[in-house]
């Protein structure tokens, strides 16, 4: 459980048309916001029926080392190149408790956690799977967009038993110049390796999001929540 007295960051929240059933927890990449992302939710043409709360975080502003100690919104620090050392972990864990105060904040609202959705781009979908694939109570999923598993060398011993075998979504684009296909592919193997089962998604582009990709998220997040009971 993450410290009760943790208070939500700014973030954005698009509610449904009708009562929220369900949740999704989108986090964005390094110097962005959450509006980053707030235009996707009408281009996913999702159904009204599934009812879907999308709630967009601000990460802190900080200190990044990679970018000559330049302070931006950051999920973390990234200290260097070398993919399997450049994340500092105690601003790791830090936004990680962060991401897990908006899960229990809605447990709380009566949104079941196997009805709550974790999404993330590029540094926002490293911390989406570190959070997701860790947390004590089944989700509905997980979706990792143009990212790599960041804390894969500990998932074997810190990875939730309910969380073992959900829905997980992971896409990167093949001429991806910030992340490499070659280390999403380690890390969608690795992710295999222990036993996840991953929707593997790869797309003509660069480090963004493409029309096809949208599709794509749209017809997974209305297979992650049509299987779900409906119950809050």
């Amino acid at each position: 459980m993450p410290d009760s007295s943790v208070s939500l960051i700014p973030h954005i929240t698009a509610e449904p048309k009708t009562e929220a059933q369900y949740t999704v927890i989108w986090l964005h990449g390094l110097g962005a916001s959450g509006h980053d992302f707030e235009p996707i939710v009408p281009e996913l043409m999702l159904p009204d029926s599934l009812a879907i709360r999308f709630i967009f975080p601000h990460a802190p502003e900080r200190a990044v080392t990679i970018n000559n100690g330049m302070r931006m919104p950051a999920w973390y620090d990234i200290t260097g190149l070398d993919f399997d050392k450049r994340v500092d972990t105690d601003s790791f864990v830090s936004s990680s408790e962060l991401i897990e105060a908006f899960i229990h904040d809605q447990i709380s609202k009566g949104i079941a956690a196997r009805n709550i959705l974790l999404a993330g781009f590029s540094q926002g979908g490293a911390l989406a799977l570190h959070t997701g694939l860790r947390f004590p109570q089944r989700l509905a999923g997980v979706m990792a967009l143009s990212t790599y598993l960041a804390t894969g060398n500990t998932l074997a011993d810190e990875g939730s038993e309910p969380n073992r075998d959900i829905p997980f979504l992971y896409a990167h684009g093949l001429q991806d110049p910030m992340i490499p296909m070659t280390q999403a592919i380690k890390s969608r193997d690795r992710l295999q390796e222990l036993g996840y089962g991953v929707e593997w998604h790869e797309y003509t582009m660069e480090h963004q999001v493409c029309v096809d990709e949208i599709s794509d998220i749209s017809r997974w997040l209305q297979y992650c929540f049509s299987d779900q009971s409906g119950s809050k």
